[in-house]
């Protein structure tokens, strides 16, 4: 079974500043691989000690994020691939999931690929179900548990009124809550293989990507305020209320 587990490393606090085009500056602050994605990395790492075959982490950032990358190789993944270019700067989550497809593709076939169902520095839980669309595999977001047999992955999704179970044939992309698996420590001869282990780059070119980063993202950041103290003022209706409002406004296609 081939596993590939999509990782991002994000800020270690909630003091970051922004460039002039309302981008993160990453360098400015410590960085550790997001929470969710914890939890990914674990599954993939359960299911190949289970039924065998390999798990590789991917991600794409600044050449810093090789230091995620490693760890993840001392907890047991098998393989690890950076995208790293200045040309990747600012992508969106759209671009995010083209690039991503794009190394899936050139690393060849997979039969799971797991994603932390949110990125802290973003909240969008876009990049996931994306990248799944854009295969055209199954996708189970906000996972809280997974295993397969046979053929057939089974997850229980975590939803507003308590957890739903889905069955999917793979290939497929599951995308994980936080804290839905812990992830186990390093071992020693983990961190000292991690250490000299190569790490794979790609880079646009590699990829035949010829657009990319903020230049060929269709969605930006153009404004950011703080939110009011206190509860937003949001109504917890029933589908049924939500698909009616929106009919009503012509909003469904």
């Amino acid at each position: 079974m081939k596993i590939l587990i999509c990782l991002k490393q994000v800020p270690n606090t909630m003091n970051v500043k922004l460039s002039s085009d309302f981008t993160l500056e990453r360098e400015t602050a410590a960085q550790v691989m997001n929470l969710a994605d914890e939890s990914a990395l674990e599954l993939g790492l359960s299911l190949r000690d289970t039924h065998g075959g390999e798990a590789t982490v991917l991600t794409m950032g600044p050449m810093r994020a090789e230091s995620m990358l490693r760890e993840a190789l001392s907890r047991g993944a098998d393989h690890a691939v950076l995208l790293s270019d200045p040309a990747f700067a600012g992508a969106d989550t759209l671009i995010t999931a083209k690039c991503l497809r794009a190394a899936a593709d050139k690393l060849g076939g997979f039969d799971l690929i797991l994603c932390g169902r949110r990125a802290s520095d973003g909240e969008t839980g876009q990049v996931g179900p994306m990248l799944a669309s854009m295969m055209q595999i199954p996708c189970v977001v906000n996972a809280v548990k997974a295993d397969i047999a046979g053929d057939t992955l089974t997850v229980k999704q975590l939803t507003e009124d308590g957890v739903t179970t889905w069955k999917a044939a793979l290939p497929a992309l599951v995308t994980l809550c936080e804290w839905s698996y812990r992830l186990r420590l390093p071992s020693i001869a983990g961190l000292r293989g991690a250490a000299k282990a190569e790490i794979k780059c790609l880079t646009p070119p590699d990829l035949g990507i010829s657009a990319c980063g903020i230049a060929a993202s269709p969605t930006r950041v153009v404004h950011v305020s703080p939110r009011p103290l206190g509860l937003r003022p949001c109504k917890k209706l029933p589908l049924a209320d939500v698909l009616a409002a929106l009919e009503e406004q012509e909003a469904l296609p």
